[in-house]
């Protein structure tokens, strides 16, 4: 595993971050012992940094982290990521419970790298000022509850700067993959970033997944045309880290295959070790993702849940994974959404009644409203539906008869 300084004079970090955010489920809930054996093998293999958040996994992920840490013996070994829920605070008081909180689920005295969770513009930062977190940063700093400052951010470039200069900031989190180079903080703010000697951790490297196993044909073709056999995410994620500027990319992983490869690729590539033919393929690829692509929603889920049931992120997967692939399979689930079938309720786009409320908290901007009519005029099928509905009705009448002949 390579390591890289995240913060002046600070340790060594895996350059491999494991985000804490898409643990294994089954049944609808994390599955525990599958989790542990995957943060227990991204350890063995130098993985020193977990990234986890207030709110991720409804808490649970908190806690999972905080047990793994404290039963394997490796508070002294690895490194704890977590995040102030600035988008729950409204009282002063509220910021010491809710860090009080987070160090009781992670079974821990400090958090050794703590961020201002989805800072979107130098607005939400100066609300957090005027409820005394300068103050409660130093007390903690001088405590040792936390060790370092920084935040994570979705919103504009320029808003991006102003929190930037507005405080002595030691590292920041932002967005940043192949398709979002000029997205949110982007390219700029990864180079200001750098300049002014603020440690950087990638999120959304695969844009939740989007550009890994669910890359299009056309894409794959594309990167096959290499001399040497890599997979999608390997490219993206060797992509980001050939930028010097960055320190630690966290990865959301919940597939053994994908912890494998993705420890693979970050012990292979260096800063500024592409290939001009390397990156020359990348660029091309961007072109073909950009024709493509209808929304670009990462999956992140933070426009959920929605109060109508909506399910947001899978709509607008199903919608670009229509003209990514261009299959009937993505308009067949989503009939499947809208009718209440497959054992799930209902959650189609036709929910929707345009509250608003999703796109308050979208670090895409996305226009989500707008976009879910057109997912709902773009798959919603009278012909698909109908084959859906006498396909379950055969199937009802099937299971009665089968239950009346006591079978």
């Amino acid at each position: 595993m390579q390591y890289r300084k995240l913060v002046n004079d600070g340790e060594d970090l895996s350059v491999l971050g494991y985000g804490c955010m898409r643990f294994p489920s089954k049944n609808g809930r994390i599955d525990k012992e599958k989790t542990e054996k995957q943060l227990l093998y991204a350890y063995e293999n130098g993985v020193n940094y977990y990234d986890t958040a207030y709110p991720y996994h409804n808490g649970k992920s908190e806690v999972i982290l905080g047990e793994f840490i404290k039963k394997h013996d490796l508070r002294d070994k690895v490194y704890i990521a977590d995040k102030l829920p600035t988008f729950f605070i409204t009282k002063s008081q509220q910021i010491q419970k809710y860090f009080d909180t987070q160090l009781e689920r992670l079974s821990t005295d400090y958090i050794d790298y703590y961020l201002m969770h989805m800072l979107d513009s130098l607005t939400s930062w100066e609300k957090l000022k005027r409820l005394g977190i300068i103050d409660f940063i130093k007390e903690k700093k001088e405590s040792g509850q936390i060790k370092h400052i920084g935040f994570s951010f979705h919103g504009r470039p320029e808003e991006f700067i102003k929190i930037l200069d507005d405080y002595d900031w030691e590292f920041c989190q932002i967005q940043f993959n192949y398709l979002d180079e000029y997205n949110q903080a982007g390219l700029a703010g990864l180079k200001k970033a750098y300049e002014k000697g603020i440690g950087v951790v990638i999120m959304e490297p695969l844009r939740g997944g989007n550009l890994a196993a669910k890359a299009p044909d056309k894409v794959k073709k594309k990167f096959d045309e290499y001399s040497e056999k890599r997979s999608a995410a390997f490219w993206a994620l060797r992509w980001i880290w050939n930028h010097k500027e960055v320190g630690v990319v966290l990865s959301g992983m919940n597939v053994d295959e994908h912890i494998e490869e993705n420890i693979k690729v970050a012990n292979l590539t260096t800063a500024n070790s592409m290939s001009e033919e390397e990156i020359e393929i990348v660029d091309e690829v961007k072109e073909i993702y950009r024709h493509l692509m209808k929304v670009p929603c990462t999956g992140c889920n933070y426009c959920m849940p929605c109060p109508f049931g909506v399910a947001i992120p899978s709509i607008f997967s199903e919608y670009n994974d229509k003209y990514f692939f261009n299959s009937r399979l993505s308009q067949l689930q989503y009939i499947g959404r809208v009718l209440g079938v497959f054992g799930a309720s209902k959650s189609g786009a036709n929910l929707c009644t345009a509250c608003g409320k999703c796109e308050k908290h979208c670090p895409q901007n996305i226009q989500i409203r707008k976009e879910l009519k057109n997912a709902h005029k773009e798959l919603d099928s009278k012909v698909i539906k109908l084959i859906v509905k006498i396909a379950m009705k055969f199937i009802g009448l099937k299971g009665t008869k089968k239950k009346r002949s006591g079978i």
